[in-house]
């Protein structure tokens, strides 16, 4: 099938946030953007679940219960995400690294799901990481799963209405294009909160590269 020709910058912006997203919580090193390699390692556990400020949302084990103001964990296995119904809370609870990728990484594998896939996975059925080196391989799942969707992509599909039937979006009120545009964006802005999460937690001691 060829690749009808509006998809292919939409493919090539969501490969290139892909990558630097899978280079800075992997390593072993990320693209500055001007073409020169940081080094960056591995992101660990305490990364994973540090929370910078009091009253955070992250993931948690379902047996210790959900977070200030959440009101409950969503999510399969032994962890969940904090959240609760809408309204939701004012302002808005800051979230950690763990609850940013877990929710990153459950809107690509419920949103392949939802169009090349069963139709009929639920957040209570995506599993919630609860640590580093399972949410980074659960990313890399998902990404991968997303992708192969806007791979078998037609032109019809693209201005298809409801090709998607995610649950927790506008994808059955739009066209399959504007869903296409509005997840690289999830993925572009949820990656550089991640980034920054993790310089952070480098810097927070007073790090620095000189002796």
């Amino acid at each position: 099938m060829t690749m009808p020709q509006r998809m292919v910058p939409l493919l090539e912006q969501y490969d290139f946030a892909r990558e630097r997203l899978a280079d800075r919580l992997a390593g072993p090193v990320v693209n500055s953007g001007n073409g020169t390699d940081v080094p960056v390692g591995p992101m660990t556990d305490d990364e994973y679940l540090w929370e910078p400020v009091a009253g955070c949302w992250s993931v948690r084990r379902h047996a210790d219960g959900p977070g200030s103001r959440a009101t409950m964990l969503v999510g399969a296995g032994d962890w969940g995400r904090d959240t609760a119904p809408a309204p939701h809370p004012v302002p808005p609870p800051f979230t950690t690294l763990a609850w940013r990728l877990c929710h990153l990484t459950e809107m690509l594998a419920l949103r392949a799901d939802h169009t090349g896939g069963t139709r009929s996975l639920t957040r209570d059925d995506f599993e919630v990481a609860g640590d580093a080196a399972s949410a980074i391989a659960a990313f890399e799942t998902a990404a991968d799963a997303w992708r192969k969707v806007l791979a078998d992509t037609d032109d019809a599909a693209l201005d298809t209405v409801g090709h998607s039937a995610y649950p927790y979006g506008s994808d059955p009120e739009n066209p399959f294009i504007d869903i296409v545009w509005w997840v690289n964006q999830e993925l572009l802005h949820h990656g550089a909160e991640i980034a920054l999460l993790r310089d952070l937690h480098l810097y927070r001691a007073g790090w620095s590269s000189t002796p």
